[in-house]
């Protein structure tokens, strides 16, 4: 999910740091030792230092409940994690257990590079959240455990509404179309919009698409379906506004940025595909007093992108025991509040409610109910950067929205043809 792995995770800080944080070493092998276990995390705890202590305590904490276990947790890079990670798995070695997120794990199914966890899941099913639990299945099977939940939502610069004279900021598109004018009036853009081909669906299209009742595949995954009714009608929304002057130029070039770009330097009212981490960097431009958090966009649904990070287990790995020991510890409620409350993520659980830190992070909680993963498929990254072109050619008025999403629809289809 490349940008978007490193912007929702909530301490957004890991956008920043993400490219710059290097891999502390460890071994391409799986566990050699059925007495070791080697996992591959990933800063999901934006300050580095932090996570680096954090990551050890827990070492020290397994090995004590667990006595004979040597617990080896190495910290990787975003950069180039789906190709370092299909080369271990394409040669058999890896490490014992990874952190995943849902658009990775059919692939790795599909090739037999991970065992499922459903024995893992299977005591405490009950109290986790089925969206979660969904996102990382395949085929009826868990493939990995769920540890941490990410969120999106609305954020709003209350000095720009108040500036256009809107008292409540817009929650639904006729609202957003409604005030676009009155912005404009008052010298700003209305709606924040990464439309870069290196930016992620989740963060841009998706959630417009979902939100129109639309999909990005059929339910058999078989076949593109954002062509559909729904799709038109949200890329219609989307162009009207680009067209209007309500959303940015700067679109066509932004990459799901927030700090320097239209909406961190006040030129846009509003984002609808935001995180905690993006709100607190608002504050530093904005003022703490102009940040106002709503829920997710509703048009005829209400729905905003989120998805759950799962530990999966490496088919080839030399200690399958030791490894699902490893994620059973850390799925324990206390584990998941612990993790939860260090990086800022929400629980995956019903059952363990990560404290939210202040008012804010209290919005972003409430906006959990809303979130939507999307639909886990082999091709789903190569359809985002396929489609992304064709939504560029609708914005610059190069093609109509019906035929900029039949021309990746046809594309899709046929990558998705040869996969079958």
């Amino acid at each position: 999910m490349r940008t978007s792995v490193n912007r929702i995770l909530a301490p957004l800080a890991v956008l920043a740091v993400a490219a710059s944080i290097t891999s502390c070493g460890g071994s391409d092998e799986p566990s050699s030792s059925s007495s070791t276990v080697t996992v591959w995390m990933y800063p999901v705890i934006g300050d580095q230092k932090a996570g680096d202590a954090y990551w050890a305590q827990v070492e020290k904490d397994f090995e004590a409940a667990n006595s004979g276990t040597d617990l080896k947790i190495e910290q990787q890079p975003w950069a180039e994690r789906d190709q370092k990670l299909a080369t271990a798995f394409s040669g058999g070695k890896g490490p014992d257990v990874v952190v995943l997120n849902p658009d990775q794990i059919p692939q790795y199914v599909a090739n037999g590079s991970l065992s499922p966890v459903d024995k893992v899941i299977d005591p405490a099913k009950s109290n986790f959240l089925p969206g979660a639990l969904n996102a990382l299945t395949v085929d009826g099977k868990i493939y990995a455990a769920p540890i941490y939940h990410t969120v999106t939502t609305t954020i709003y610069n209350k000095k720009l509404l108040d500036k256009a004279g809107i008292t409540t900021p817009p929650q639904t598109w006729d609202e957003i179309k409604a005030a676009a004018p009155k912005l404009k009036a008052a010298g700003v853009a209305t709606l924040d919009y990464s439309a870069s081909p290196s930016a992620t669906m989740n963060l841009n299209f998706y959630p417009l698409l979902w939100q129109a009742g639309g999909s990005v595949f059929s339910e058999d995954g078989k076949k593109a379906t954002f062509n559909e009714a729904p799709g038109v009608e949200a890329l219609t929304f989307l162009t009207s506004l680009y067209n209007d002057g309500a959303i940015p130029k700067g679109a066509l070039t932004n990459a799901n940025l927030v700090a320097d770009a239209p909406l961190g330097k006040q030129q846009v009212a509003m984002g609808f595909a935001n995180t905690l981490a993006d709100a607190k960097t608002v504050e530093t431009t904005w003022g703490a007093g102009n940040v106002v958090i709503g829920l997710p966009l509703k048009n005829k649904k209400q729905v905003g992108f989120g998805l759950p990070g799962g530990l999966g287990v490496n088919a080839a790995s030399k200690n399958v025991a030791g490894a699902e020991k490893f994620l059973s510890f850390m799925i324990d409620p206390k584990q998941v509040v612990s993790l939860g409350t260090a990086s800022g993520f929400l629980s995956p659980r019903t059952d363990a409610k990560v404290p939210a830190k202040d008012a804010e992070a209290a919005k972003f909680a409430d906006a959990l109910q809303y979130a939507f993963p999307g639909q886990p498929n082999q091709a789903a990254r190569q359809v985002n950067a396929l489609l992304a072109v064709e939504l560029q050619a609708a914005l610059t008025g190069k093609k109509t929205p019906q035929q900029a999403l039949d021309d990746a629809a046809k594309q899709a289809n046929d990558l998705l043809s040869r996969q079958r």
